[in-house]
């Protein structure tokens, strides 16, 4: 096929040239536009952590911000190219209940990290359970919660999940109990037994002496006598502490004669004549 007919100078100045400088314009503002935009929302990010506002919030009102300006990009360079930006702002809002419905999901995860940062049952660092994982809270995105688990695995749940059930933050005071449940035999001394548990906890100073410590009987079962074991200790301390505390009360059971069942039963048989 022959171009050239088709390639006039005068429909390349006419038509081709002018479309190439809008191409070209609008492409260089929506790059542009779109470095500037994450300068704008870092640097609105570095004020607001020099204003000591929660890391949380931070980092959520940063994302908008980026997005927000990221589409009025968008639309200055659909408006470089011709396009009639009033129009498209027109037909999108008729068009907002149809995208609604369509992405109920994205705005009630939305709507949700909304929520979790104005009642903020929760902060960057703690350590929560919630939408059934357990981990560290790293981030709260606009529409997803990123956690880090113990292992040191990424998780990323909808914020829809995360606030529509139980949220448990086992990092939220300061201090927290140990509880735990030891057995011993029904034939040892159980003052004896006792002893032994309040002395493990005295030889740890990061036992806290308030609340105070409490051992206490909690059931005479099938093969032993149970104890409740409940001391408490700083959230910072608590696995080391429960870890040391188990191994310090078996040793000392051990070296005191002090058995801890397990689980038997006692058969009889009987000769029938």
């Amino acid at each position: 096929m022959d171009f050239e007919q088709y390639l006039k100078p005068e429909m390349i100045e006419t038509y081709l040239i002018p479309w190439g400088v809008r191409l070209a314009i609008a492409l260089a503002i929506f790059v542009v536009g779109r470095m500037v935009a994450k300068m704008v929302a870092r640097f609105a990010e570095r004020v607001m952590r020099r204003a000591k506002l929660d890391v949380m919030l931070t980092s959520f009102l940063g994302n908008i911000l980026y997005t927000v300006l990221l589409v009025v990009v968008l639309i200055a360079a659909l408006d470089q190219l011709g396009v009639h930006t009033t129009s498209l702002i027109a037909v999108f809002g008729a068009a907002g209940l149809a995208i609604g419905l369509a992405l109920k999901d994205s705005l009630a995860n939305f709507s949700s990290g909304v929520m979790l940062i104005i009642f903020r049952p929760f902060k960057v660092g703690d350590f929560i359970e919630a939408a059934g994982q357990a981990g560290v809270i790293e981030e709260v995105r606009i529409f997803s919660t990123l956690m880090k688990t113990g292992d040191n695995r990424e998780i990323i749940i909808p914020n829809s999940h995360i606030y529509s059930g139980p949220i448990i933050n086992v990092t939220a005071r300061p201090t927290r109990r140990i509880d735990m449940v030891f057995g011993i035999g029904y034939d040892d001394d159980i003052r004896k037994a006792k002893q032994l548990i309040e002395a493990a906890f005295a030889a740890d100073e990061r036992i806290l002496k308030d609340p105070p410590a409490a051992v206490a009987m909690a059931e005479l079962a099938d093969s032993s006598v149970n104890f409740n074991v409940r001391p408490w200790v700083k959230n910072a301390d608590y696995w080391a502490v429960r870890s040391d505390l188990m191994e310090r009360i078996k040793l000392a059971f051990d070296e005191n004669g002090i058995s801890i069942p397990y689980p038997q039963q006692d058969v009889y048989m009987h000769n029938i004549a």
